[in-house]
C-alpha cells in the first residue's frame, strides 16, 4: 500500500526538481500537507475522500490564527485557499502515478473578495524619493533600492539576489523569478545613476548588489533576523528601509516593496502599456494575476470612453 506519508516526501522532492519550485514554496507545500495529514489521521490515500475535504474545510476555517493571543481571529479565505491548492497538486501529483484517491479538480477554492490592491500616488513616491537624499551611503543605497523597485517592478527577493556586477552600460538586466523562470526588466536612467552613485562609495568587496552598510548586522535592519556572515540585505531588511523613509516622508499608509510593484504596473497600465506586456515585466505566468490591475485604471478608461465616444460631436 502506498503511503501518504512517504508520497508526501516524492511530492515535494519532484515539486522541487521536475516542477523547479523555489525552496520557500517546498516548505509551505510541507506546512500545508503536514496540516491536512494531521488532520485526517490516516496513512491511506483512500482516506481522502469528499467527506473528509468536507471536515476538513470546515476546521480550517475555524482555526485561529494566533491561539496564544487574545481575540477570535480566523484564518482568512485567501490564506486557507493556499492550504488547497497545496493539496490539489499533492492529489493530481498522486492521479500521475496511478495512486488511487480523491479526484483533484473535485477541490474548489473559497471564494474571495475582489483584491485590494495598495497603491501610492507619484506625489507620495516623490517623497520617500526625497526623504532618501543625502551623500552618506545608507541613504544612496536606499535611494537606489526605492529607484531599481520602482524601475523594474521586481519582487523583493528578486532585489536582495541582485548581484553587484550589474552592467550600467545597458538599459536592461534578465533576473531568475518564481519557478526559475528568467524574465528581462528595464533600468531607469534615475535608477542606474542612483545605483552608480551608491556602489562609488562602497569599499567592502561583497558580492551581492545591496549590503548592509555598517558591517554584516546593520542596527535597526535585522530585528529579530538570523544574523549571517554575508552582509547581503535580506527581504524584511528592505520592508524595514522603505517603512521608515515613508514614515520619514510623513506617509500615513503602509508602504512595503510590494506597494511599489503594484505602482508600477498600474503606472504602466494607466500609461497604454497592453496587459501581455505588463504580465511579462511583472514575471507572472498567468495572465489573470495580472488582470487584478485592471480594475485601477478604471478611471483612465472612463476618460477616454468620454473623450472618443461621444454621440454628440
Amino acid at each position: 500500500m502506498h503511503s501518504l506519508l512517504e508520497l508526501k516526501r516524492q511530492f515535494l522532492e519532484y515539486v522541487e526538481i521536475e516542477k523547479g519550485r523555489s525552496l520557500k514554496t517546498v516548505e509551505n507545500y510541507d506546512r500545508y500537507l503536514t496540516r491536512f495529514l494531521g488532520f485526517i489521521k490516516s496513512d491511506d490515500p483512500k482516506a481522502v475522500t469528499d467527506n473528509a475535504m468536507r471536515e476538513y474545510r470546515l476546521w480550517l476555517n475555524r482555526q485561529l490564527v494566533r491561539k496564544d493571543k487574545p481575540g477570535r481571529d480566523t484564518i482568512k479565505k485567501k490564506t486557507q485557499n493556499y492550504y488547497l491548492i497545496a493539496l490539489r497538486a499533492f492529489l493530481k501529483y498522486l492521479a500521475k502515478r496511478g495512486v488511487a484517491s480523491l479526484a483533484p479538480d473535485k477541490i474548489e477554492l473559497a471564494k474571495v473578495g475582489d483584491r485590494h490592491l495598495d497603491l501610492i500616488s507619484m506625489d507620495d513616491l516623490n517623497k520617500i524619493m526625497k526623504a532618501t537624499d543625502g551623500d552618506d551611503l545608507k541613504s544612496l543605497r536606499d535611494k537606489a533600492i526605492i529607484e531599481t523597485l520602482f524601475s523594474t517592478g521586481l519582487r523583493v527577493s528578486e532585489l536582495c539576489s541582485l548581484p553587484r556586477e550589474l552592467d550600467l552600460s545597458v538599459d536592461e538586466f534578465p533576473v531568475r523569478g518564481k519557478g526559475e523562470k528568467v524574465r528581462v526588466v528595464f533600468l531607469s536612467e534615475e535608477a542606474k545613476g542612483a545605483i552608480r552613485r551608491y556602489l562609488e562609495k562602497r569599499v567592502d568587496i561583497d558580492d551581492a548588489l545591496f549590503v548592509h552598510v555598517a558591517g554584516p548586522i546593520a542596527k535597526g535592519e535585522t530585528k529579530g533576523e538570523k544574523q549571517e556572515e554575508t552582509m547581503r540585505l535580506t527581504s524584511r531588511s528592505v520592508e524595514r528601509i522603505i517603512r521608515h523613509y515613508a514614515t520619514k516622508a510623513g506617509i500615513s499608509k503602509k508602504v512595503t516593496p510590494h506597494v511599489l510593484r503594484h505602482s508600477f504596473a498600474t503606472d504602466l497600465l494607466s500609461n497604454g502599456a497592453d496587459l501581455r506586456s505588463v504580465q511579462a515585466l511583472l514575471g507572472h505566468a498567468n495572465i489573470a494575476t495580472t488582470q487584478v490591475y485592471t480594475h485601477v485604471t478604471d478611471a483612465h478608461l472612463r476618460d477616454i470612453h468620454k473623450k472618443f465616444h461621444n454621440r454628440k460631436k
